[in-house]
């Protein structure tokens, strides 16, 4: 009787495990199945800007690939905090499986980000991120390591009473702060030089009205720094319009087909280029891994790179700098 009992007891064991096992396994194959509701909002949708646009491109693409249902909603401008928080605001009543955000702002979005995360929606941090730790996960170039690539280059042209300044995109945001403090730590002692530094709000003409200031400000200015592409281009746009090339040397961060013309004609002397396709596509493709319960990184570095006249027309930089969407 006794062992008719452990009996028993050990086939109901053996079921049990046979139920849950296959419970986890119909879980685990309906996630994989499931088509995922992702809604992405970046600072901007500009077909100007070759950043942003290779960046979608990659979000689309990766969507496509897994089978997910991708929404993009996008300022027309990248520094419109108000009108990216009244998306945010729609794609919460919207109520998708995760939002991918690329903040505009360090700290404005914070509430609104901590609503959906309490309705169980998902936040994935693309670019850049917020004050708060509230995202899931986070797919960024490494900022900090961008700048300071960027200045390490940069001091090759300089010299200890060289005049340095900035021109930075918005004030507060994640990627300014982080890249500009790469960029003085890659200065070195040469950081003490920095004259100015200023913030086109992300917008090319603004950029290059602050740049013809900056020279009439400092006339011996021997070199401008931009630090996202409206900054970069813009500057190197205005140092190009007054021929000042040969004097002020022009180095910034993201890529454009402006911005190699301008490298080619001797304007931009290096330039650290994010691999913002490759960005946008892990954006996705992880945090589709991330809702279907698979291992995930909470923080993934999409790697960049510096350019330079001497290196612009290798094989790899050339997919980096001619993008065919194609992960690079």
């Amino acid at each position: 009787m006794k062992k008719r009992k452990q009996w028993l007891m050990l086939v109901c064991i053996a079921l049990a495990v046979c139920l849950v096992s296959g419970g986890m396994l119909y879980i685990r194959q309906k996630n994989n199945n499931k088509k995922w509701s992702l809604i992405y909002i970046p600072k901007t949708e500009d077909g100007t800007n070759d950043f942003w646009t290779s960046l979608i491109s990659g979000t689309r693409m990766a969507a496509q690939e897994c089978g997910a249902e991708l929404e993009v909603l996008a300022p027309e401008r990248e520094q419109d905090v108000e009108v990216q928080n009244k998306l945010l605001e729609e794609a919460i009543e919207k109520n998708p499986d995760a939002i991918l955000f690329s903040p505009s702002s360090f700290d404005a979005s914070d509430e609104l980000l901590q609503k959906a995360k309490d309705k169980g929606i998902k936040i994935t941090f693309i670019d850049s991120y917020t004050e708060s730790n509230i995202q899931d996960m986070t797919v960024a170039t490494d900022n900090l390591e961008a700048g300071k690539q960027l200045g390490e280059y940069a001091r090759t042209f300089l010299n200890k009473d060289s005049q340095i300044a900035i021109v930075s995109h918005v004030k507060g945001v994640s990627t300014a702060i982080e890249r500009e403090q790469g960029f003085r730590e890659g200065l070195g002692d040469y950081n003490k030089n920095v004259v100015d530094v200023v913030y086109c709000n992300s917008q090319f003409d603004k950029a290059s009205q602050l740049t013809e200031e900056l020279m009439e400000k400092y006339p011996n200015l021997e070199m401008i720094a931009g630090m996202n592409e409206y900054s970069s281009v813009g500057a190197a746009r205005a140092v190009q319009k007054h021929d000042m090339e040969d004097q002020i040397q022009v180095v910034g961060v993201d890529s454009s087909q402006e911005a190699v013309q301008l490298m080619e004609k001797g304007v931009f002397k290096g330039i650290v280029v994010q691999k913002a396709f490759k960005m946008g596509y892990l954006g996705v493709t992880e945090t589709v891994r991330m809702l279907q319960g698979k291992p995930y990184d909470e923080n993934v570095n999409s790697g960049c790179q510096l350019v330079t006249p001497e290196n612009m027309y290798s094989s790899e930089i050339e997919k980096l700098i001619f993008p065919f969407n194609t992960i690079k």
